[in-house]
């Protein structure tokens, strides 16, 4: 992965979690929807977290 997937990850984190606010902030929130979504927002998590450690041990071990 590269650093600019991981922008691109950091940026569809950022999108998600802005419309998980919309969404709550409705009168009749859907949920469902924001179950999806926070599960999404959590999978991209994860991938940015273990981009993180991938990178972080190849530089320790190119060091």
């Amino acid at each position: 992965m590269t650093d600019r997937y991981l922008d691109y990850l950091s940026r569809e984190h950022a999108r998600l979690e802005e419309e998980i606010r919309l969404e709550s902030k409705r009168p009749r929130p859907d949920e469902v929807l924001i179950a999806r979504l926070k599960k999404l927002k959590l999978a991209l998590k994860d991938q940015m977290q273990s981009w993180a450690s991938d990178h972080a041990s190849s530089d320790r071990l190119t060091a």
